[in-house]
C-alpha cells in the first residue's frame, strides 16, 4: 500500500545568488527572505509538504545560508519517534566535483549521494521562492495513476506572462508533447493550449511550468547520471530532452501561485495579503503556514486609522494612518507617521529604555520608524533606523538606482537592512 510519508522525499531548491531580489538578498539567501511580516519564503514549500504529509525534506543552498540554517534549525524539529526532518544540503566541494551548483539539475545531481541514502519511490522537487498553497498528495496520486516517469506541475498564464516561463503543450491524456523555455512574443500563437473554459475566459491560454517536478527514483538516477550528466538545469535542458524519451505528464494547478523572482513580484505578493479576501489565505487552518514560534507580546496599537493592513505580533504602533500595508515583527512606528502600500519587515530585537535614551542624547534615530514620516510604495528591510520627518515615496517615475542606504527598482524603494536615515531624509519626493 502506498504511503506518502515513507514513499516521497522532497528537495527544496534554494536558488542562486538571488540578484533580482537584491538588496533583500545582500546578506541572506532567497529562501530566508522575510515574507508577510513573520514568515520566511522557505516556510511556504515546507508548510505545503507538511500539510501534504511529506515530512522528509532537504533544502539545497549555497549563497548566504547562515540565516537560513538558523531559521530551519530553530523552526523544524520533529519528535524522536518520527522519521521526519528538514535538513540543509549546502554546496560542497569534493574530490569528484570541486565546483559549486551550476543550476537546478546540477544541484540535485551533486546531492544525490545524500538523497539516495534514504528509501523513497518519488522525489518531489520544489522551488524556494514561490507563494502558493498546494496539496502535493493529489499531484503524486495523479503521477502514479498515469504511470508517469516525470510529472510537471503547470499553471495557465496569459500572453503577458508567458514569455517569463517555460511553456509546454500536452495531449488529451496530459502527456507533454513539446516544451519551450521563455518563448518570444511572436512564437506564442503556436503554444496556445486548452486550459479549460474558466481559464480561457480570463485569457490564460498557455500552460507554464511551475518549476515543481516529481521524478521516479530510477528515472532521476538515469537522467542525471547517465542520460544527461552534463546538463545543469531542469527547465532549459533536462525537461525538453526528456519528453521524447520518458513519459512526462502535466498536472494542471488552477489555484493561486506566484513566482517571487524580483522586487516587483515580491512587493505585489506582500501587498496582496492586505486584501479583504486575499488569494493566498493565511487564515485557512487546513493549509497552515508554519514558521518559528516566538514568545512575543501582542501588538500594541494606539490612535492610528487602519485600513486593510496586516500587523504582526510584538509591534508598537502610534502612527496616524496605515493603509494597504504589512507591518512586520517587533515593528515600532512613531506618532503622526503615514504608511501606505508598504512592507515594513520589522526588527530582530527590542532596544532597552537605556539604549533608547542614549540614542536620543547622541542624535541617533531609534530602531524603527520615527514620528511624522510619510512612506509609500516601499519595502523597509529589518533593523532600520528611520528618523523623524522622513519621506520615502516610490513611484514609476523614479529611475532604478542603488544607493548605500536604499535601492530603487521598478518604482519601489527598498531601504536596506540596518540602514540609518537621519531626520528629514527624503527619497523620491
Amino acid at each position: 500500500m502506498f504511503n506518502i510519508s515513507t514513499s516521497v522525499l522532497a528537495v527544496i531548491l534554494g536558488g542562486g545568488a538571488g540578484t533580482r531580489l537584491y538588496p533583500l538578498t545582500a546578506s541572506r539567501s532567497k529562501p530566508a527572505v522575510p515574507i508577510a511580516g513573520k514568515y520566511r519564503l522557505v516556510d511556504i514549500p515546507i508548510s505545503n509538504c507538511i500539510n501534504s504529509n511529506i515530512r522528509r525534506m532537504f533544502v539545497l543552498t549555497q549563497f548566504n545560508s547562515a540565516s537560513l540554517n538558523k531559521h530551519i534549525k530553530n523552526t523544524y524539529s520533529f519528535n524522536a519517534f518520527s522519521s521526519g526532518f528538514v535538513d540543509i544540503l549546502a554546496a560542497e566541494q569534493t574530490p569528484d566535483n570541486p565546483g559549486w551548483f551550476q543550476g537546478t539539475a546540477d544541484a540535485v545531481r551533486q546531492s544525490l549521494r545524500h538523497i539516495y541514502n534514504f528509501d523513497f519511490e518519488h522525489l518531489l522537487i520544489l522551488s524556494g521562492d514561490q507563494l502558493y498553497q498546494m496539496d502535493f498528495q493529489t499531484m503524486i496520486e495523479d503521477h502514479r495513476a498515469r504511470n508517469a516517469d516525470i510529472t510537471i506541475a503547470t499553471i495557465p498564464v496569459t500572453d503577458r506572462d508567458a514569455s517569463d516561463f517555460g511553456i509546454l503543450k500536452a495531449d488529451n491524456d496530459q502527456l507533454i508533447t513539446s516544451f519551450i523555455e521563455k518563448p518570444k512574443k511572436e512564437l506564442l500563437p503556436d503554444w496556445v493550449s486548452d486550459t479549460g473554459e474558466d481559464m480561457q475566459k480570463v485569457g490564460r491560454n498557455y500552460l507554464a511550468s511551475m518549476g515543481i517536478y516529481i521524478f521516479n527514483r530510477s528515472t532521476l538516477q538515469q537522467i542525471l547520471k547517465s542520460e544527461f550528466p552534463d546538463y545543469p538545469d531542469f527547465g532549459k535542458e533536462i525537461i525538453p530532452q526528456s519528453i521524447s524519451k520518458y513519459k512526462v505528464v502535466s498536472y494542471q494547478y488552477d489555484g493561486y501561485w506566484t513566482d517571487i523572482g524580483n522586487i516587483h513580484s515580491f512587493f505585489e505578493a506582500n501587498i496582496a495579503l492586505t486584501k479583504d479576501i486575499p488569494e493566498f489565505n493565511l487564515f485557512d487552518r487546513t493549509k497552515t503556514i508554519f514558521t518559528r514560534a516566538r514568545m512575543l507580546p501582542p501588538a500594541k496599537v494606539s490612535g492610528p486609522r487602519i485600513i486593510n493592513t496586516v500587523i504582526v505580533e510584538g509591534s508598537i504602533i502610534l502612527a496616524s494612518e496605515l493603509t494597504n500595508s504589512v507591518i512586520g515583527i517587533r515593528a515600532r512606528i512613531g506618532k503622526g507617521t503615514v504608511i501606505t502600500c508598504a512592507y515594513v519587515m520589522g526588527n530582530d530585537f527590542y532596544e532597552t529604555l537605556e539604549t533608547m535614551e542614549q540614542n536620543r542624547q547622541s542624535g541617533t534615530p531609534e530602531l524603527g520608524i520615527g514620528e511624522n514620516c510619510y512612506i509609500e510604495n516601499a519595502i523597509i528591510d529589518k533593523n532600520c533606523r528611520i528618523g523623524n520627518n522622513v519621506t520615502i515615496k516610490g513611484s514609476p517615475d523614479l529611475e532604478n538606482t542603488d544607493h548605500p542606504l536604499y535601492t530603487i527598482k521598478d518604482g519601489i524603494v527598498v531601504v536596506k537592512k540596518g540602514a540609518v536615515l537621519e531626520n528629514g531624509f527624503t527619497i523620491g519626493a
